[in-house]
């Protein structure tokens, strides 16, 4: 038997078409085995909090070992996965091709999606999830929403959280009365059809975070690429489906998946690049979506031609070149790596992009936020979400740099609460907002 795994990871579908799938004893061996393993290896004690919890479960149990622990105490450890993906793609020595076959957060998908099967899902947990509806509805009287969802806000967020569960001092995103859609229809950027781009098209898939809470992520990518010479269309035919993933809900998921391919396949085939701004979108569609639709080729065909922006931007610089015009920017900038960047396997492009920018001041972070999409908002998580991600507050801090920039939003408004809480009276000021590091790219250009 070969100690440990040097060969790349490779996953294999979920196999949820499978009554196998669904059958809870198999489901609870399956747990035991892969938390033996867990156990006995111990090298993700410091990713997040389901392995603590099983560690302290093990030494706390009669016997010392994985057969000791009630099975009824697996889903604290279950419930603690962000699905965040680190474990499966930087920590773990023994994922698939491995003979210990290990794939810990799909093994957390399995348990939620059997969970939620047989018991269904608290209501106000499946409505904060509705982003796309939610998105629309807080839009439509957007001031209004941001009033009552900001944490200073004393009368409504106790309400938010006695109804809710969202912490009372959890950053929530604000929502946008102008969609991301909406603003390229009215508004789109001029074309450079002198740059070395320029015959290069491509879809922005808006995604729901960029088209309904933060459409100037999207503007920068927009116009970014127009820069470049990139002929852009604006898509957004519903969520990616990640929030129902969290849940375990796969058949959601599948059904988001074949929505927005119906809209996007078109643009495949005349040879269209799709780009996400966001990397948990650019990661559901270019990995989890094969995955679960795993015979259907016109999902594998939107795969290949999918990347994150900020992939992207660097192909685009390798393969045509860039437009000039790019200026130093003063201040530096703290550059975190987002955990769903790092699951999609292609190495750091933000921060190769950033570099393209001259004299750029670089301090990268590689290491998870703790945010964890809805679950670091949530009352129960969100101080041990503050946990996970201190250290990231604390290099950010510490870097004192003009910018705090991150792939992941979500990600980069939690470091700052991070940094807020751990800040002393003679550290440096913690920046007002965080930013994703197309809008620094757009800044350098001047845009």
């Amino acid at each position: 038997m070969q100690e440990g795994n040097l060969d790349a990871p490779v996953r294999h579908p979920i196999d949820w078409n499978n009554p196998d799938f669904w059958d809870e004893s198999k489901l609870e061996a399956e747990l035991e085995r892969a938390f033996d393993i867990c156990h006995g290896c111990r090298r993700c004690f410091n990713l997040c909090d389901s392995f603590p919890r099983l560690f302290d479960l093990v030494d706390e149990s009669s016997t010392g070992e994985v057969d000791g622990v009630a099975k009824d105490d697996y889903k604290s450890v279950v419930d603690a996965c962000t699905l965040c993906d680190l474990c499966f793609m930087v920590k773990c020595p023994y994922v698939p091709p491995h003979e210990f076959n290990l794939d810990f957060p799909h093994l957390m998908l399995r348990h939620r999606a059997v969970e939620l099967k047989k018991s269904g899902q608290p209501f106000m947990e499946k409505q904060v999830k509705e982003t796309d509806r939610n998105g629309k509805l807080g839009g439509a009287v957007a001031g209004l929403t941001n009033w009552a969802t900001d944490r200073k806000n004393n009368l409504t967020r106790p309400v938010m959280e006695s109804v809710a569960g969202i912490d009372r001092n959890a950053d929530l995103p604000q929502c946008t009365g102008r969609t991301l859609v909406g603003r390229a229809k009215s508004n789109p950027p001029q074309v450079n059809k002198d740059a070395p781009g320029y015959g290069r098209k491509a879809v922005l898939y808006a995604t729901c975070f960029s088209n309904y809470n933060n459409p100037e992520i999207g503007e920068a990518a927009l116009n970014v690429m127009a820069k470049n010479g990139v002929e852009t269309e604006v898509v957004y035919p519903r969520c990616c489906g990640m929030p129902q993933l969290e849940s375990g809900d796969i058949e959601r998921v599948a059904e988001h998946a074949k929505s927005v391919l119906k809209e996007l396949l078109p643009y495949v085939e005349k040879g269209y690049d799709i780009v996400a701004p966001i990397p948990s979108c650019a990661l559901m569609m270019k990995f989890e979506w094969p995955l679960i639709l795993p015979d259907d080729e016109d999902i594998a065909k939107l795969s290949k031609a999918t990347f994150d922006i900020t992939e992207f931007v660097v192909d685009l610089n390798k393969k045509n070149g860039l437009a000039d015009g790019l200026q130093p920017l003063d201040g530096g900038v703290t550059m975190h790596i987002s955990c769903h960047s790092r699951a999609q396997n292609m190495g750091a492009k933000a921060t190769e992009m950033l570099r393209l920018i001259p004299e750029a001041d670089l301090a990268v972070i590689e290491r998870c936020s703790g945010h964890g999409g809805a679950w670091g908002v949530m009352k129960d998580n969100f101080e041990t979400a503050l946990k996970i991600g201190k250290p990231v507050a604390r290099t950010a801090l510490k870097n004192n740099k003009k910018y705090v920039a991150s792939e992941c939003p979500l990600a980069g408004a939690h470091i700052l609460q991070g940094m807020e809480a751990i800040r002393k009276e003679d550290d440096p000021e913690v920046p007002e907002k965080s930013v994703h590091p197309i809008q620094i790219f757009a800044r350098a250009y001047g845009l």
